[in-house]
C-alpha cells in the first residue's frame, strides 16, 4: 500500500521593479515576509535582487499609483530609535542599531525559550534578526 506523502507547500516569491539608488536604475526587487498594517498603509521591505540592499515600500502607493518612487519610504537616523535591550518596543518601530550601524523595522514580538522578550528586527543591510527586549535591570 503507497503512503501518501503531504505535499509541501512551496513560497512564492512577488517581485516588484523599483529604482535602485546604489545602482542607479531599475532593477527587480523581492518582497521580504510579510507586509505591516500601518497608518499609512501596508508597508513590507524589498530586497535587490543585484546588490541585495533592502528598502521599505509602501504597497498600497505602488499598486495605485504609476509612479513606483514615490512606495519607496525613506528611513533615516533621526526618525529611528536607538537600540537598547532594556526598552520596549511595538511593531512597525523603527530603530537603529549602534554597533551594526544599520536602520531596521520591527516585525513581530516573541517570547524566547528562557521566558524574556524578544523582536524580530528586518534590517536594510543586514538580514532578520532577532534582538532581545524589555531586559530587567
Amino acid at each position: 500500500m503507497a503512503v501518501a506523502t503531504p505535499k509541501r507547500k512551496t513560497r512564492r516569491a512577488k517581485y516588484i521593479v523599483l529604482y535602485n539608488q546604489f545602482l542607479m536604475k531599475e532593477t527587480k526587487h523581492e518582497l521580504i515576509g510579510e507586509p505591516i498594517e500601518t497608518a499609512e498603509g501596508r508597508q513590507q521591505w524589498a530586497r535587490c535582487t543585484r546588490s541585495r540592499h533592502s528598502q521599505l515600500v509602501n504597497l498600497d502607493a505602488i499598486e495605485s499609483e504609476a509612479d513606483k518612487s514615490k512606495a519607496v519610504i525613506h528611513i533615516t537616523r533621526e526618525d529611528a530609535r536607538k537600540y537598547s535591550p532594556r526598552e520596549e518596543y511595538k511593531i512597525g518601530d523603527i530603530i537603529f542599531h549602534q554597533v551594526w550601524d544599520d536602520l531596521g523595522i520591527v516585525r513581530a514580538k516573541e517570547v524566547t525559550s528562557n521566558g524574556g522578550n524578544a523582536i524580530v528586527v528586518q534590517f536594510e543591510k543586514l538580514a532578520e534578526k532577532r534582538l532581545i527586549e524589555n531586559l530587567p535591570n
